[in-house]
């Protein structure tokens, strides 16, 4: 019984919390016992729950052939750079928030649509916050591309999910079932303080990037080991 009530569904959650209580011989009116039961088995299927769909969205491709693909991409464009118009589809302007190119299809090959849609979302969520970072990454000595270190970031938060590393975050955040929102958020902590560190480092050049990338993966990887560590740009 115990076995199995770790890969419950959650429309079963109810039935299984009877039934571990009935095989422990633990009262079926202890109402606490049964709550926090609940909860704690909602978290579990949840955060597997959340990985497979974190894991389908990293897995679509960026299409440029897809209608809502380019619209969210062209909302990101707007998000960030309100006052200048996009001249073409094509262009270097995307260089200015940080594409590697002139078409950012190509940037997002390692995350698919996740690298995108976590863009999308600090930008449109955090749009002050979103802006401020773009014109601290221009720095003349200090500056790095801001998209490309976004979806490199993306893949940061991925992996700590898929490690199982974000478990005490989201259970100390969500009392059930963790949803795609709340990872969207610990990304955009993510983006926020790594500009923080990057710019408390003062790296010599944008070439040891992955040094200290690594250096702030385990900063976060720290923070995770806390009990009750809540990672979010609300707190």
């Amino acid at each position: 019984v115990l076995r199995n009530a770790v890969h419950v569904e959650e429309a079963e959650v109810e039935k299984c919390v009877r039934d571990v209580m009935k095989e422990k011989r633990i009262e079926q009116r202890d109402t606490g016992f049964k709550a926090n039961l609940h909860i704690s088995l909602l978290q579990i299927s949840g955060y597997k729950k959340l990985y497979l769909n974190v894991e389908n969205l990293r897995k679509v491709p960026y299409d440029s052939e897809n209608e809502e693909h380019e619209e969210q991409l062209i909302e990101l464009w707007n998000l960030l750079m309100p006052h200048e118009n996009l001249k073409a589809r094509i262009s270097k302007q995307w260089c200015d928030i940080g594409f590697q190119g002139d078409d950012p299809k190509t940037d997002f090959r390692g995350m698919g649509l996740l690298g995108l849609v976590n863009l999308v979302y600090f930008s449109k969520h955090y749009t002050n916050e979103a802006r401020q970072i773009l014109s601290r990454s221009n720095h003349p000595k200090l500056g790095y591309s801001y998209a490309i270190v976004g979806i490199n970031l993306t893949e940061m938060a991925y992996s700590l999910l898929k490690n199982g590393a974000l478990k005490p975050h989201l259970y100390n955040m969500v009392a059930g079932l963790p949803q795609m929102e709340h990872f969207h958020q610990f990304y955009c902590y993510l983006v926020y303080e790594f500009d923080k560190f990057w710019f408390e480092e003062e790296p010599e050049s944008i070439m040891h990037f992955n040094q200290y990338r690594e250096k702030f993966h385990e900063k976060v990887k720290g923070l995770l080991l806390d009990c009750n560590v809540i990672l979010t740009l609300q707190n």
